[in-house]
């Protein structure tokens, strides 16, 4: 990975997010232009987070995300239209004019026109692809059905885990987002392992991606339990992949991360949450203003974090902390992922 292209990485996907009425009226080329970050940070957090064996938790969405624009440079330009989109549709949300210059139509996240909010619950099929080596991968209808009770309870606060600090009690966010499985497609699989090129999407093709979330349950390999594709990404490839020990709450899982908030993670990423630590150092934002500045991920159980001279939201569920410890999402999360809804969205088409 040189610095060039880390430098490219970079300045297409950390968009600065304010609330200004002059971002109201910047173009998506401007939200690449004006953005002057440090080179470092993305190499510094991607490797330490990689080769941890399954020990500590191991999302490969950012690395993914970044092969993805090295193979396609006109997605950045992509992923910028849908930034701009999203923070004209907070700031409509907000009373703000929400009004975009930069001509995209809707469904393809250009905010062309005012993103009027989408009002009421998302409700959103699954197609699970169960693409498995042995009986053990062919995880049972139990251990799915157990996934998606945990999504509906993790997206709608209803998690009986819910807990936040008194800090943080004020900004739990309902996302108000309904899974819902709509079908269940088991393949025999041709290999032990996958990994993160997107073989396994290719083995089991992806079912109607404008109108319904994919998931890929087969065995990543490399200590990674998931990976997931942010909006604008090719339509063939639209989902989230998971290992089959970390999906569910039942059956075949594997302690610390066996209670579902794997799927829970990276589907924040397939609905464009970005890490809560920003993926960089303090100057680094996640794009939601509820989330505190840090400067890196937390794992385990801890008690307590503080960095970046604020105490993190270390039970979030776009932290990296074991499944027994994640257990909200904020306000701002909440916002940022229904703006994809919205008028002119990335993923209106899920709901119109």
């Amino acid at each position: 990975m040189t610095k060039n292209f880390i430098y490219t990485f970079l300045v297409c996907t950390f968009l600065i997010a304010c609330s200004t009425e002059d971002d109201n009226t910047r173009t998506s080329e401007e939200y690449l232009s004006e953005l002057e970050i440090e080179l470092t940070a993305f190499e510094d957090e991607y490797e330490e987070t990689t080769d941890r064996n399954g020990k500590h938790r191991n999302c490969n969405a950012m690395h993914v995300l970044s092969k993805n624009l090295n193979e396609n440079p006109s997605l950045k330009n992509k992923l910028a239209v849908i930034e701009k989109h999203t923070q004209n549709a907070i700031a409509f949300k907000k009373g703000g004019n929400g009004n975009g210059n930069n001509g995209g139509g809707p469904g393809g996240g250009g905010g062309g026109t005012d993103p009027t909010p989408y009002v009421g619950t998302v409700n959103i099929p699954v197609v699970v692809h169960v693409v498995y080596a042995n009986s053990q991968e062919n995880i049972s209808s139990a251990q799915i059905n157990s996934q998606i009770d945990v999504l509906n309870q993790d997206f709608n606060a209803t998690n009986s885990d819910l807990n936040p600090p008194s800090e943080f009690s004020g900004v739990v966010g309902d996302c108000d987002i309904q899974f819902t499985l709509d079908q269940v497609i088991r393949v025999a699989g041709d290999r032990s392992t996958w990994g993160t090129s997107d073989a396994v999407k290719s083995y089991s093709p992806v079912v109607d991606p404008a109108r319904k979330l994919n998931i890929w349950v087969c065995n990543i390999g490399g200590g990674i339990l998931g990976y997931a594709q942010f909006p604008g990404g090719s339509a063939s490839t639209d989902g989230v992949v998971v290992s089959p020990q970390y999906f569910g709450s039942t059956g075949y899982v594997s302690a610390p991360f066996n209670k579902g908030r794997t799927t829970t993670h990276e589907v924040g990423h397939y609905l464009n949450l970005r890490h809560i630590w920003g993926d960089g150092r303090c100057k680094r934002d996640d794009f939601v203003a509820d989330t505190p500045t840090s400067d890196r991920a937390n794992y385990g159980c801890p008690n307590s974090a503080y960095h970046c001279r604020t105490n993190d939201m270390y039970m979030n569920y776009m932290d990296y902390v074991d499944d027994a410890c994640m257990f909200m999402f904020s306000e701002g999360q909440k916002d940022r992922m229904r703006a994809l809804f919205a008028v002119g969205g990335a993923r209106e088409s899920m709901v119109n």
